[in-house]
């Protein structure tokens, strides 16, 4: 069979009403603004007080890093693009970039627990298990992870035949809804997706749940009330994110081929491509007592110059 090959793609989004889209641009807009602000002080943040110089503003410093590079790749084209067109090329870089992202931001969250898990388990040793050269290297391999999931799966869905219908489903280049689009059988892509869905998602995810478990046992076990009190509020912090953004990605990965290009796909794509990276610096890190104190230092000091 000959297939006609496909040079662009067409990006359905939300809504064809001009009204409602000029109503979802500026929901958007906003959204997108307020979270590149806060990501983006976040990392103002860590680079100069003193006392924020630790492990774990390191891996949050980190993590705002992939989350900002996560709405550059999504956000622009959907608010930018009249025609929601991508080309060929530009679809598999976007959904490749996105894989990247996702991915290390999975592995950021895990080493982000473990991290917490070292820190009120073994404080004695917090210092030494925690080095600078372990820290980077832990950030270099959630980004190799990522590379590596990016490459491979924006080769496998882009090497195969795609005829007939170039409509995505979505707002951004997404495997289900392109594997839809594919005139060949997809079982071998599904399985692969299916694998590291399972390494990339519920393995960084069982190691957090287990890290938290351990946390949970060492506060009830040995610290006093006080104690308690304020490691429950990191530790409630870090796993709302982890909800958020393991739940809704799992959710999307892990249904059956059958259900793809459904509406509700979009709406589950938004909450971990767009609201869970607005969310994550107010729920996670803005709320912490040193970040005010060193945002309060940062005005002071913007003030006085």
């Amino acid at each position: 069979r000959n297939f006609t090959r496909i040079h662009e793609f067409i990006l359905v989004g939300f809504s064809d009403v001009l009204q409602i889209q000029y109503v979802l641009f500026t929901v958007f807009f906003c959204i997108f603004t307020i979270s590149l602000m806060s990501n983006t002080l976040i990392i103002l943040l860590y680079t100069l007080p003193p006392n924020l110089h630790t492990p774990m503003y390191f891996f949050l410093a980190n993590f705002s890093l992939l989350e900002i590079c996560y709405l550059l790749n999504i956000v622009p084209k959907m608010l930018l693009s009249q025609h929601k067109t991508i080309t060929f090329y530009g679809c598999a870089i976007q959904m490749g970039c996105f894989l990247l992202l996702g991915s290390a931001e999975c592995y950021m969250l895990a080493v982000m627990a473990y991290d917490r898990y070292n820190a009120i388990c073994h404080p004695l040793l917090y210092n030494n298990i925690m080095r600078r050269v372990i820290c980077i290297m832990l950030v270099i391999n959630c980004w190799l992870i990522g590379i590596a999931v990016g490459i491979l799966q924006a080769i496998l869905i882009f090497s195969l035949p795609f005829c007939g219908s170039n409509t995505i489903n979505n707002f951004y280049c997404d495997i289900p809804p392109l594997i839809n689009l594919a005139c060949t059988k997809t079982r071998f892509n599904e399985i692969i997706m299916l694998i590291i869905t399972f390494i990339i998602i519920l393995g960084p995810f069982t190691l957090t749940i287990i890290s938290y478990a351990n946390i949970i046992w060492t506060i009830i076990k040995y610290h006093s009330a006080g104690m308690r009190t304020k490691a429950f509020s990191t530790c409630t912090s870090h796993l709302i994110v982890v909800s958020i953004s393991y739940e809704s990605s799992s959710i999307m990965y892990l249904r059956p081929k059958s259900s793809y290009g459904m509406n509700e796909e979009k709406f589950l794509s938004l909450m971990y491509t767009i609201i869970a990276p607005s969310m994550n610096p107010f729920i996670y890190r803005l709320r912490n007592n040193d970040v005010k104190n060193a945002i309060k230092k940062l005005v002071q000091y913007v003030k006085l110059q």
